[in-house]
């Protein structure tokens, strides 16, 4: 096969030529966690440098706006790739987080209203605990949550008071749907 190519994985080349984007499935193929560690060790020295040379609380700022705004975009990404972005259907887009036994965790509502859960394991803190950059973790994974959901559905709300990642034994997540106010 002449040309370029995408590989969704190393042994499947797709031909470019004729189909010029990638799969719709191509950043799963290497899988949230996978993708957050790679982020994370890009991130963490360019930032320390970017801090050294000018306001560290600044440029924490930008990061958050960014990594929010990215966020907020691929949760409206992601309601474009369902036939209704509903809880329900958010529930079972569930497995992308979970991908690589990433989360382990246990759910404890869902219905059309509620779907609420508490992840007990956290391989993402776990990971950027190793790496030693746990408050880039705070900002890559667990703060980006609220704004994926709101792009994904404005009506829905989560709540969420703890989170492994800031020490605690469980992250409690609970997403509301709440009709738009007329």
């Amino acid at each position: 096969m002449t040309g370029r190519r995408w590989h969704t994985t190393c042994n499947e080349p797709v031909d470019m030529n004729h189909n010029p984007s990638p799969p719709t499935d191509y950043m799963n193929a290497v899988g949230l966690l996978n993708r957050r560690e790679i982020e994370a060790r890009i991130l963490a020295p360019l930032l320390a440098a970017l801090g050294e040379e000018l306001d560290p609380q600044r440029v924490h700022e930008i990061t958050h706006k960014v990594i929010q705004e990215l966020a907020r975009k691929q949760g409206e990404q992601l309601a474009n790739s369902v036939k209704k972005n509903d809880l329900e259907h958010f529930a079972s887009l569930q497995d992308t987080w979970k991908k690589d036994n990433a989360i382990q965790f246990e759910i404890l509502e869902l219905t059309q209203k509620r779907y609420a859960f508490n992840v007990y394991r956290c391989r993402y803190a776990e990971m950027y605990r190793h790496l030693g950059v746990s408050e880039l973790g705070k900002t890559l994974s667990c703060d980006r949550d609220f704004a994926l959901i709101e792009g994904y559905n404005p009506n829905i709300r989560l709540t969420r008071s703890q989170t492994i990642m800031e020490g605690a034994e469980i992250c409690d997540f609970c997403f509301k749907y709440e009709p738009p106010k007329k």
